[in-house]
């Protein structure tokens, strides 16, 4: 479908295993409840982890969803190895303190960081720095995500990386860049772009990528791609694909 990388959020299961799960908690994607980090490994391989999608998503459900397991970081790598690259997501380290280490311990020894085929994004500052002090070779992502504050008129980032786009300086996207190389923004919210190609250019020109989420239409694709963004995450990369060969 013309992917580039394949993007996957990861946790940390009670006996210490990573898996592949958006969510904090079970309850939404599975049949399960409570965090993912009060189960065990064994304990959330019993769970169906599919079905959830073909009730949420009828037009795109599929059979063979029913049923499907959560997976271990272990597996997906060990599935697709160096012939795909891997956009992972972690979370906060007072979450899982010890993800972060083994998260890069595992892609070290799969030569997943010698070989370009790994960049990590979060919405945690503090993950980001300690996988930056771990390997500094590791590209970093910061996530950023603007809604209206309190007056339902100015944007606010919710971690508070960042003020608003319209407010923000040079100064802090200098302190992104000192331990990430670029910044992962949403574009909309409730319909209305968030960011426009000022943010894209004063990114850029303080040394920091540009990724943006989630884009599923066309126009939209088109629009970012002219304002010059590096990344683009969407639910339908044969439309980027199509896109770009316009």
């Amino acid at each position: 479908m013309g992917a580039d990388y394949l993007e996957l959020d990861v946790h940390m299961s009670a006996d210490g295993r990573l898996v592949a799960i958006h969510d904090t908690t079970l309850d939404r994607t599975t049949d399960g409840q409570g965090p993912v980090k009060e189960r065990s490994l064994d304990e959330l391989k019993t769970l169906d982890a599919g079905s959830w999608f073909n009730e949420a998503h009828p037009e795109h459900a599929d059979n063979a969803y029913a049923g499907a397991e959560i997976l271990t970081l272990d597996e997906v790598i060990d599935r697709y190895g160096q012939d795909v690259r891997y956009y992972i997501e972690t979370k906060s380290p007072k979450d899982y303190p010890e993800l972060q280490d083994a998260l890069v311990s595992k892609l070290e020894a799969e030569g997943l960081v010698q070989s370009g085929s790994v960049v990590i994004q979060s919405f945690s500052q503090a993950s980001l720095k300690e996988v930056h002090d771990l390997n500094p070779d590791i590209p970093l992502v910061q996530l950023l995500w603007y809604s209206p504050g309190e007056d339902g008129q100015t944007l606010e980032e919710w971690t508070g990386v960042t003020p608003s786009p319209a407010d923000i300086t040079d100064a802090d996207f200098q302190a992104i860049a000192d331990y990430a190389d670029g910044v992962g923004p949403n574009y909309l919210y409730d319909g209305q772009p968030v960011i426009d190609a000022d943010f894209i250019d004063q990114a850029h020109a303080n040394g920091l990528l540009v990724h943006v989420y989630t884009i599923n239409e066309k126009d939209q694709m088109r629009q970012l791609l002219d304002w010059g963004v590096d990344g683009l995450f969407t639910n339908f990369p044969d439309r980027l694909k199509e896109v770009r060969e316009e």
